[in-house]
């Protein structure tokens, strides 16, 4: 079984979002859908953080907010935008004091459309966050390995 499916832990930052996200976030915690089955764990440090999950849009205040819990999490991390507002902005888009969606500021793996994001979604989502945290980790130990390597020649 890959390393971080056993136990990935998911850091949850709300942007400027009506809430709805928040709310479906919260559902796919809740026994009827039992994210936890994945072995998926809610957390509050982003230094325990493997996967960032962030709804509604980027404005000009959380901005540097985002970006210094992003740099906070260890590497390998994945970044996924729940909700149209966190994708693109959404209807807020034009707001003056909204800068876009979370990609603005921060690199986003992956991204889980919808007003608001149905719970099943946001589990998918998280499933193929687990994929991108494999892929990045073994990218990660291959680079170790190689760079061990040159290192020993």
């Amino acid at each position: 079984m890959p390393k971080f499916s056993k136990s990935p832990w998911v850091m949850h930052y709300d942007g400027s979002s009506c809430n709805g996200c928040d709310i479906e976030v919260l559902a796919s915690l809740t026994p009827l859908y039992d994210i936890e089955r994945f072995g998926v764990v809610n957390t509050g440090d982003p230094r325990h953080a493997d996967i960032l999950l962030i709804t509604g849009g980027i404005n000009y205040h959380n901005e540097s907010v985002v970006r210094q819990i992003f740099e906070q999490m260890p590497e390998p991390k994945v970044v996924v935008a729940v909700g149209i507002c966190a994708c693109s902005g959404g209807v807020f888009r034009d707001c003056y004091n909204i800068k876009g969606g979370v990609d603005t500021t921060i690199p986003v793996d992956v991204y889980v459309p919808g007003c608001a994001a149905r719970p099943e979604s946001i589990i998918d989502g998280l499933v193929q966050a687990l994929d991108v945290l494999e892929k990045k980790s073994a990218a990660s130990a291959a680079l170790s390995e190689g760079e061990s390597n040159a290192q020993q020649s």
